[in-house]
């Protein structure tokens, strides 16, 4: 055997093993939460509202509840973010102003939520005077912005400028050249972006704390507290209590299938 198979081979092994390294831990994660929160899963538990210790009742309020703010969040924060990539891309140029915006897409990118969240809190729940699943959605829609807005910008810069070329030949003005073309072909970006959003806010608890709080009761108005996965997976978890702590782990486990669903959608918008 020759040097250039025994190099191949040992990269090989050695990409082998960093692989099986790094998938241990995500592996571990996912039988642990498996394990201990599949015997809690049930009808009444998917069905029925939050009761006290020891009497049953499940988690319904908090799924819908999530739901709802989870999707209230995208319809403000993607098509923001879409406007901004797209802007970012096709009508930008060297000015002061189109440096700050992308410096400011950047950095909050890198905001910790709960900064977020304290800013929602202060314009929003302040102003109003109690929580509100209005200031949660506000303070989501913060994170998803940037991830959507280098999304589109990148998908749409990624087109080939043969497309272009083509569509300026026919005469198409830039609106419809950018709207209708460039951006119909990055739409896979836009897609798969705004499905990583979607799971990156379905794993944020701390801007939630600060805005919507929580709630035992059915969803009745978008102005009040609502309950979500998240904060009743910390609540529960911090209780000390045997029966909520398992709760928590069947609420963990559906916030955990509900993040690989979408990154198994990735997958599909992504190829």
């Amino acid at each position: 055997m020759n040097i250039r198979k025994i190099k191949d081979l040992l990269i090989k092994i050695i990409s082998s093993i960093v692989t099986i390294i790094m998938a241990i831990p995500l592996l571990w994660i996912i039988l642990d939460v498996l394990i201990k929160g599949i015997s809690i899963i049930s009808l009444e538990f998917l069905t029925s509202l939050p009761a006290p210790i020891g009497e049953g009742g499940g988690i319904a309020n908090a799924i819908i509840g999530t739901l709802i703010i989870n999707t209230m969040a995208c319809i403000i924060g993607i098509p923001l973010g879409i406007a901004t990539g797209v802007y970012l891309s096709e009508y930008s140029d060297n000015s002061k102003f189109s440096i700050l915006l992308r410096n400011i897409i950047y950095t909050l990118s890198g905001v910790p939520s709960i900064i977020l969240g304290i800013f929602a809190f202060s314009i929003i729940v302040i102003r109003i005077g109690h929580y509100t699943a209005i200031a949660a959605a506000f303070a989501l829609s913060i994170i998803i912005i940037p991830i959507i807005a280098k999304a589109t910008e990148e998908g749409m810069k990624a087109v080939p400028i043969e497309i272009r070329e083509g569509a300026i030949a026919l005469g198409l003005p830039k609106w419809i050249i950018t709207i209708k073309i460039i951006l119909g072909v990055a739409k896979n970006s836009v897609i798969t972006s705004s499905l990583l959003a979607f799971a990156r806010i379905s794993g944020e608890t701390a801007p939630l704390l600060f805005t919507a709080l929580f709630s035992n009761y059915w969803p009745r108005s978008l102005n009040e507290p609502m309950a979500s996965l998240q904060v009743l997976i910390y609540n529960y978890a911090m209780s000390g209590f045997e029966s909520w702590v398992t709760k928590a782990w069947g609420a963990s486990l559906l916030l955990l299938l509900l993040v690989l669903s979408i990154n198994i959608l990735i997958r599909k918008y992504s190829r």
